[in-house]
């Protein structure tokens, strides 16, 4: 059991290990939650715990038996419901790093760097200290951290409550600076409406564009017009094309042609392209950036092309063989080499001399269906998709038919993990009805 007067920073226990009593993995800390009063110091109540599945769940503070940077120890029940933030409720580290608090003295404003929370002998977990940095007058944006940094009690700082404003995300993103794109997607959805457009606003383009690949259409839009414009295409550009398009296919027209026209005009190509055919359909459900190359390219060339870091792998199982011009729409459609030929033949040897020229491609009005179950049918990753002329103009990933298959709601719907100890359903906390939770 943790003793009185115990003191953890809740930027130092994100991603910290839950174990229950026997010493099993439980899942991994992603939040505190905190209920910030209009008197006294905050009050901690809960932790949100990732669990097997990539289900954030709450673990009531009345649950914990030991708690620090290393490691949380559990009762090993949890409740499985997926987390959903009230509206009492604030995060510690997805919404108070990086506010602005003012110095109760007059002294200036200060911007939250950590929390600390501590154990009282009620056993309650308040906030007794932040980490701050002085904000330097006259400085803006990064140059602000120049300020001097210290640790000072809760009592002597105030705005703590206050809406955010346009809060900085620097701190929140260096917690999850690691996390795939489909794991910090997540963590965006689960934030508020403004929150998640600061949030989503303080990554660079590229992260950004994969991050909107992996959200609900809702989220995508959302965050898409909360950005400036330019900035809006620049992400837009930095999406693969099919993501992009079917973004766009949310946005009213007026919209689409603006941000279209903002674009670069090759990127703006492919994507109008792609906007031009009807959703369900193999046109609609590919990308146009498939590996293409011609027939003379050496087998070293081509593997050297599916080694790019940016090639989804799916799309990196096969390279698509075409005469000139190389780019979609191409010339002739000849076949593919898959990845696995690739690799057992001679590195010198033209991919010509070992293309398949077996596997039918679709024609791009080629309804889902169609697609799917040719891709089942002879257990492919990607399918070749041509015009009537035999032109290649893309390629159908699985992914790119699984988006497609699955329920719209399919990224909030959890499977039930294994590994811990579920309770039955209900109110987040079993004591403490006062608190608001019950």
């Amino acid at each position: 059991m943790s003793s009185v007067g115990t003191r953890v920073f809740v930027a130092r226990l994100a991603g910290t290990t839950v174990f229950d009593p026997l010493g099993d993995q439980v899942g991994r800390v992603r939040d505190v939650v905190v209920l910030v009063r209009p008197k006294g110091a905050p009050r901690a109540v809960g932790l949100v715990v990732e669990v097997p599945g990539r289900r954030r769940v709450f673990l009531p503070l009345t649950r914990v038996t030991a708690m620090d940077p290393g490691q949380v120890i559990s009762t090993g029940l949890v409740n499985m419901r997926r987390f959903e933030q009230r509206a009492f409720e604030t995060l510690a580290v997805s919404e108070l790093l990086d506010r602005t608090v003012d110095f109760i003295d007059g002294t200036g404003s200060a911007t939250i760097e950590d929390v600390a929370i501590e154990l009282q002998r009620n056993n309650d977990w308040v906030v007794s200290k932040l980490f701050v940095r002085r904000v330097v007058p006259g400085h803006r944006g990064l140059l602000r951290r120049r300020g001097e940094t210290q640790l000072v009690a809760i009592n002597e700082v105030t705005g703590l409550a206050r809406a955010a404003g346009q809060q900085g995300a620097e701190l929140l993103l260096a917690q999850y600076e690691d996390l795939k794109p489909a794991d910090l997607a997540d963590v965006l959805h689960d934030l508020g409406t403004t929150r998640r457009l600061e949030v989503a606003s303080a990554l660079d383009n590229d992260r950004l564009a994969d991050v909107l690949e992996e959200l609900p259409g809702d989220d995508q839009v959302a965050i898409l017009r909360g950005l400036e414009l330019g900035r809006a295409a620049d992400v837009l550009e930095a999406m693969e094309p099919d993501d992009a398009a079917d973004l766009l296919g949310e946005l009213p027209d007026e919209q689409v042609a603006e941000l279209l026209e903002l674009m670069e005009p090759e990127e703006a190509r492919d994507v109008r392209r792609l906007l031009a055919y009807e959703d369900n359909t193999a046109g609609g459900l590919m990308t146009t950036e498939p590996v293409v190359l011609g027939p003379e390219t050496p087998i070293a060339a081509a593997l050297a092309h599916v080694r790019r870091q940016d090639l989804a792998p799916a799309l990196a199982s096969m390279v698509f063989v075409v005469r000139p011009p190389l780019e979609t729409p191409t010339g002739r459609y000849i076949g593919v080499v898959h990845l696995q030929r690739l690799l057992r033949e001679p590195p010198h040897e033209p991919i010509g001399s070992v293309v398949d020229t077996d596997l039918e491609p679709v024609e791009a009005g080629a309804p889902l269906m169609s697609v799917t179950r040719q891709l089942a049918t002879y257990n492919l990753l990607a399918l070749p998709v041509v015009d009537a002329d035999k032109r290649l103009l893309g390629a159908v990933s699985v992914d790119d038919v699984l988006d497609h298959l699955l329920p719209e709601d399919w990224r909030e719907q959890d499977d039930e993990p294994g590994g811990t100890k579920p309770v039955p359903p209900g109110p987040r906390h079993a004591a403490r009805p006062a608190v608001g939770r019950g």
